[in-house]
């Protein structure tokens, strides 16, 4: 039996990564920040909360992940844990850029001095590319990042790029686009037009209100993009991987999709200026072909096919009270 460790576990990505871990015969250690502040909603609503192991580890203390590594042997690191939020970057600069860089850092100077063996995955993010002169964007792009939140990825994928480099370690980054799942916080956009549409719907809720909708991004369907993290330390080499769905569609199209299924007027969308963030990306969507050739990684679905499905898994989620 293998063993991992997923720093961010109780997030959207680290609750789906450990069911797919847990699948595939691993024993898997979850990383806390606290104990205390510990919300593992989303390893109960998958149902796995009794089949992971979950320690409190401050990534910013390395003889804290040593003490982790040496008692748990991991075959695998996947480090989720991030200040994750662009908008809020822009409200806390130096916290976003310290804690997203210096726990990266961390983790592999931890693994470089306890066992070099140990494969570790970062999760990188498109937010990275910003200003692109080209698209798609692919494992080649150069990058310009807009926020606080690219510039502490930027950092964090060349600090792995790094250790791979000078010190041998399979350190890989994992390049995934937005993607979205039921478990996604309610300050994301998709998971916010979706659950507000619906409060619409009920009756509750009187309208949407959203800030610059005439963006497009890539959007894909989070289950599916978490195999991918999994894939990438199956692989025989330690290389970066673009994960997306290879088209874009603008904020505009969702949010006129969603109301047509749901049968909303559309005067109840409100364009809200004070909602607009001080830059943004007009455009970004990737190349996915080296994942699907090198690792195999199988996906098909366009973003209305994953809207249908997230549509669907939220109103019977309101429906139950959750």
């Amino acid at each position: 039996m293998k063993t991992a460790i997923i720093t961010g576990i109780t997030g959207q990505d680290g609750a789906y990564l450990a069911k797919v871990l847990l699948d595939n015969g691993y024993k898997v250690i979850g990383i806390l920040r606290s104990y205390n502040n510990a919300n593992v909603d989303k390893l109960k609503y998958l149902k796995i909360e009794r089949k992971v192991i979950l320690e409190e580890c401050d990534l910013s203390d390395i003889p804290s992940i040593i003490k982790i590594l040496t008692k748990y042997k991991p075959a695998e690191l996947y480090n989720l844990a991030a200040q994750s939020s662009v908008g809020l970057s822009f409200e806390q600069p130096i916290g976003t850029i310290q804690f997203n860089t210096l726990s990266v850092l961390n983790l592999l100077e931890s693994i470089r001095l306890v066992d070099k063996d140990i494969r570790f995955y970062q999760a990188s993010s498109s937010e990275m590319y910003g200003k692109v002169l080209h698209l798609p964007v692919t494992e080649y792009t150069p990058m310009h990042p807009l926020s606080p939140y690219a510039i502490s990825k930027a950092s964090a994928y060349w600090t792995v790029v790094n250790y791979r480099e000078s010190y041998g370690l399979f350190s890989c980054n994992g390049v995934l686009f937005n993607h979205e799942s039921y478990l996604r916080s309610n300050n994301f956009f998709v998971k916010k037009v979706i659950r507000e549409s619906l409060l619409i719907k009920s009756g509750i809720q009187d309208e949407l209100r959203v800030g610059n909708i005439d963006i497009k991004r890539d959007f894909g369907y989070a289950p599916e993009y978490v195999k991918a993290m999994w894939l990438m330390l199956q692989h025989s080499s330690a290389e970066d991987f673009i994960i997306c769905s290879g088209e874009s569609v603008s904020l505009r199209e969702i949010i006129l999709y969603v109301f047509e299924k749901l049968e909303i007027d559309q005067q109840k969308l409100v364009i809200d200026k004070e909602l607009y963030r001080p830059t943004d990306i007009e455009d970004i969507y990737g190349y996915n072909q080296k994942a699907k050739k090198l690792l195999k990684w199988n996906y098909t679905l366009n973003f209305f096919e994953v809207l249908d499905l997230l549509l669907a898994e939220e109103a019977q989620a309101i429906n139950k009270g959750l």
